[in-house]
């Protein structure tokens, strides 16, 4: 399976906060998020990782320069309009494989993810599978909608009939090419958007349900985190 990991936004609400680091670099419990994502990806023995930052991410840039061997990563430095045009751009390095997409600042917990991954190997009946969670800190978080075989019906800017919403952890079989082209050559921006295309073009994309998933735009949201990660690592003592 090809990874990829959109770290291209600029972390502008954390900034106004007086945390000054790229949103990429910024610890939680001491690890910088992308090299946490980094460590979680390696652990699945990845065909491909594939990263987009943006052009003013120098910091970011070199700290994959340094960390890591350039000819295990794909590195696309480039400022785009949304994320759905990030993940345009990571396209390339795909090479028409199934992948699974992260957003640099959702934390989760590494042992669900490894569920998560057991899950898809065994799938046969999806396009997708979203990590999706009943813990919502997220300013516009994305509503998801389920049916009784937890298969996403809909998905929502405001709560209405879900309990869930996204998290930044994405799986997506090669049918979803066609349609991250079609998704840009008509103007729609954003994830969010495309995932609702999705559904209306009637994909089946299964919702697999996380404890925590916790999206990091505010100061406030280091600290969930850290909290989070440090029960879960106590609890293996």
């Amino acid at each position: 399976m090809n990874f990829a990991i959109i770290a291209a936004g600029e972390g502008e609400r954390l900034k106004s906060e007086g945390i000054n680091l790229p949103k990429p670099l910024i610890c939680i419990n001491n690890v910088p998020m992308l090299e946490r994502l980094l460590m979680v990806i390696n652990k699945q023995e990845p065909d491909s990782i594939n990263i987009i930052i943006n052009e003013d991410a120098e910091e970011v840039n070199n700290f994959i320069s340094n960390h890591y061997l350039r000819n295990k990563i794909n590195l696309i430095v480039k400022s785009t309009e949304s994320s759905l045009h990030s993940l345009y751009e990571l396209k390339l390095f795909l090479q028409d494989k199934p992948f699974c997409l992260f957003t640099v600042d959702t934390i989760f917990s590494k042992f669900e993810f490894k569920s998560f991954i057991n899950f898809i190997n065994t799938m046969k009946h999806f396009d997708g599978v979203l990590g999706i969670t009943e813990f919502i800190d997220d300013e516009k978080p994305l509503y998801v909608e389920l049916d009784k075989n937890n298969l996403i019906t809909k998905f929502n800017d405001k709560a209405n009939n879900g309990s869930f919403v996204t998290g930044g952890i994405y799986y997506f079989t090669t049918s979803m090419y066609k349609e991250i082209d079609f998704a840009v050559k008509n103007n729609y921006k954003r994830l969010r958007n495309f995932l609702k295309l999705l559904i209306e073009k009637k994909y089946h994309l299964y919702g697999y349900a996380f404890s925590k998933i916790i999206d990091v735009d505010h100061a406030d949201d280091i600290k969930t985190a850290e909290k989070f990660l440090a029960v879960e690592e106590n609890s293996l003592h």
